[in-house]
């Protein structure tokens, strides 16, 4: 079976409104109902999806690599209403996990179907299932604005080193430039390692 363009739409699609209800939900049980008021802990695309990030951008990142890549529209959270110390790191972390998480279930059904000689046609869905999600796990972990990584190193800050944060902001556009040009040497690395380590197999899907 060929994993096509609309084979990965839905992965990407699936595996980024999962990263969002973690968000979501995370805040929930921390004590904010934000994103429950708004109606957006629910399954339900319409209400994650944006017309930038979750049909332009893979769209052209398809016709340019052949693999889809995109974003929804990020669950919204009030800091306020959460009253632990690390709150806003764990809401931050909640959506990397989530994918990980994703990653790492279909890894043991990949490896089942592998050791019982079933990988096709299934197998091959299940590595675009795990590349993807570890691709956006990592991705989003990568500490500059406005990506999840960001959120959790400087949640993770000592008081007195606050002022890194302050000048990353400052400076965004800077390291825009450095991860535009520098991504793929930091992040190909990592996510061929982690897909390895899941899997068993190198080279990618």
């Amino acid at each position: 079976m060929e994993i096509n363009f609309y084979f990965q739409i839905a992965v990407i699609i699936v595996s980024i409104i999962f990263h969002e209800l973690a968000h979501g939900y995370t805040a929930y049980f921390l004590g904010d109902p934000t994103a429950k008021y708004e109606g957006r802990l629910t399954l339900n695309p319409l209400k994650h999806l944006e017309i930038f990030g979750s049909i332009l951008v893979p769209i052209i990142t398809y016709a340019l690599g052949g693999v889809v890549f995109g974003w929804a529209k990020p669950v919204p959270y009030n800091p306020y209403n959460i009253k632990n110390k690390y709150g806003e790191v764990m809401v931050a972390v909640a959506g990397p996990i989530s994918n990980f998480l994703v990653a790492f279930v279909f890894a043991l059904y990949f490896r089942t179907l592998d050791a019982a000689g079933m990988i096709a046609p299934n197998g091959q869905l299940a590595l675009l299932i795990i590349m993807v999600n570890i691709t956006l796990g990592v991705f989003n972990m990568i500490p500059i604005p406005p990506l999840d990584g960001f959120k959790v190193f400087t949640g993770l800050l000592p008081y007195n080193f606050r002022y890194i944060k302050e000048y990353i902001e400052k400076n965004i556009l800077l390291f825009i430039v450095i991860f535009i040009f520098g991504f793929s040497f930091v992040m190909d690395p990592i996510v061929a390692w982690l897909f390895r380590l899941m899997t068993g197999i190198g080279g990618g899907i």
